[in-house]
């Protein structure tokens, strides 16, 4: 009988038989491995087989059989390989995924890996997800993130994209996450928004989903019997998977999956390799959002402990200050009497005493001398007092006013003029009236060295924010930065006790109670001081 197939031949040539190509050269002296991979696929092998079997020999049929069950065996090996090919290839990428998820403690990282491998054609290809996450505060289950396109040229630009780029999932999520996350909660804010559910609707699909703990394929949602209408117009799809995120019982949220583009079916297999990529999801989110509200909390136990601290060495220093305030209270109390006794008898004397006395110079300079004691014992009492300020709200421009009143006749023995811009509407500030008043009359009075172009003094107050300003320019006297700033350090000034010792004592004044006192030259314009007043209460604030 003469063969159509090769396969009798222990050698052929190129081109004697239609399955050998370039490529398949080592084929052509192999007849065994000829007949094993082209012969049995061969057509001119198959009628070969079918004029054997019809010349009546009797192996015929058993050849026939042999060669069809090895087709069949190889059809079925052929699947197992492109079977295991795709599970392969599905344990890499949820070996990828899980790394990810495992070394992560970052909730925006989690998720936005997450999604991806849900929507990535190298993950599980899905053309949109939705997350919604359970808010145990408030009992619901509300709309968190979305990734997906919402049409065909947004889709196919997307693709194309990914196509290009050929990035694996760990950098196409962190692409994601640094490019588009935001961009895709404002493209899908409109259903996100109205993606919210209580948990105590048990009817609803969603919460059904939860509750049962296992995935769920929607099929023909607009005429589901368990699916709101509503719900199903939101999504705009007919068909949809429904993938609850549980870990250790816990409802932690529900992916909602769907090829709202392509309009792909979605099988079973779909569904239950997506189910083995939620448990690893849901404990990553649950790991990640008890680690985010750790941070919270230990942030608010930190800022907690500052604050002790702070109060504590607030303590420690009131309690020195109080220990400073009764020794130069009593110290004071015990000066001020003979102090007194001795101003009052040397005044006495020099009324009584004629002007061309030589003794008059004398007693003149014991009087000046008792006067200057007496205002530094002043500013050690007010120092004391200080310690204590009684706080309530009052009138600032009225204040400025009673003390530019009070310091008039100072003013006008120093040659100067004073300017008063009052601001408009002011509410009242929340400060103690006697400290700030001995305040503003010590720095309109105060008595430093150096002299600018012209005694003038201007006062503004404003209202900045939730403050009152107010700024006050000394155009009649000038000293360097440096002897300003060390003035205002109390009892360190390098002058003469008596003077600049107030302008120290009314900053620790005014510090007690939080209100912040600024010194600043102007070169050859005199000082600037400006003091910032609150028009809250503390607890207000």
């Amino acid at each position: 009988m003469d063969w159509e197939c090769c396969w009798d031949k222990d050698a052929i040539a190129l081109g004697d038989c239609p399955n050998i190509r370039e490529g398949d050269e080592d084929l052509l002296e192999s007849p065994r491995r000829r007949i094993l991979e082209k012969c049995c696929d061969c057509p001119n092998f198959k009628r070969d087989l079918e004029r054997f079997q019809a010349s009546g020999h009797p192996l015929g049929p058993v050849f026939c059989l042999i060669h069809d069950e090895y087709r069949r065996q190889q059809i079925h090996i052929q699947s197992l390989i492109s079977f295991l090919d795709s599970k392969s290839l599905e344990i890499r990428f949820l070996h990828e995924l899980g790394s990810v998820l495992q070394s992560s403690v970052d909730l925006e990282e989690v998720l936005s890996v997450a999604l991806t491998a849900i929507t990535a054609g190298r993950g599980f290809g899905m053309n949109r997800a939705f997350l919604l996450m359970v808010d145990n505060k408030r009992d619901h289950l509300h709309g968190y993130l979305a990734i997906g396109p919402r049409n065909f040229e947004e889709a196919h630009q997307v693709w194309d994209e990914i196509a290009h780029n050929d990035m694996d999932l760990q950098t196409l999520a962190q692409s994601f996450r640094e490019n588009k996350l935001t961009a895709e909660r404002v493209k899908f804010h409109d259903i996100l928004e109205q993606l919210s559910v209580p948990l105590s609707n048990t009817t609803h699909i969603l919460v059904k989903a939860l509750d049962g703990k296992k995935p769920l394929l929607v099929e023909d949602a607009y005429h589901h019997p368990d699916v709101d209408p509503e719900f199903a117009r939101l999504l705009g799809v007919d068909t949809f998977l429904l993938m609850p995120l549980v870990s250790r019982n816990r409802r932690v949220g529900m992916i909602i999956a769907d090829n709202c583009i392509t309009h792909r079916h979605i099988t079973e297999e779909d569904m239950h390799s997506l189910e083995t990529f939620t448990f690893p999801v849901a404990f990553a989110i649950e790991r990640a959002s008890l680690y985010e509200r750790l941070q919270e909390e230990l942030s608010r136990v930190t800022e907690a402990h500052t604050k002790l601290k702070l109060q504590q060495e607030l303590i420690v220093r009131m309690e020195k200050m109080a220990l400073v305030g009764r020794i130069t209270s009593s110290i004071a109390h015990s000066i001020r009497n003979p102090l007194m006794i001795i101003g009052g008898f040397a005044r006495s004397m020099l009324k009584n005493t004629p002007a061309g006395d030589p003794k008059r110079n004398f007693i003149e300079s014991i009087v000046g001398e008792a006067r200057q004691l007496e205002g530094v014992l002043d500013e050690i009492l007010n120092y004391s007092d200080s310690l204590y300020p009684t706080k309530d709200f009052w009138d600032i421009n009225q204040l400025v006013e009673t003390a530019l009143h009070d310091s008039a006749d100072t003013l006008r023995t120093s040659g100067y003029q004073s300017t008063f811009s009052a601001g408009s509407e002011l509410p009242p500030a929340y400060i103690d009236f006697k400290q700030v008043s001995y305040c503003l009359r010590t720095i309109i009075q105060c008595d430093l060295n150096g002299a600018g172009r012209e005694r003038l003094m201007d006062i503004h107050t404003r209202r900045v924010d939730d403050t009152i300003v107010i700024r006050i320019q000394d155009h009649g006297r000038y000293i360097s930065q440096e002897e300003l700033d060390a003035i205002l350090v109390p009892f360190s000034s390098t002058q003469e006790m008596g003077a600049g010792l107030g302008l120290a004592l009314c900053k620790t004044m005014l510090e007690k109670q939080g209100i912040p006192l600024y010194a600043q030259t102007v070169p050859e314009d005199g000082i600037i001081f400006t003091i910032i007043l609150p028009i809250r209460k503390e607890e207000q604030q």
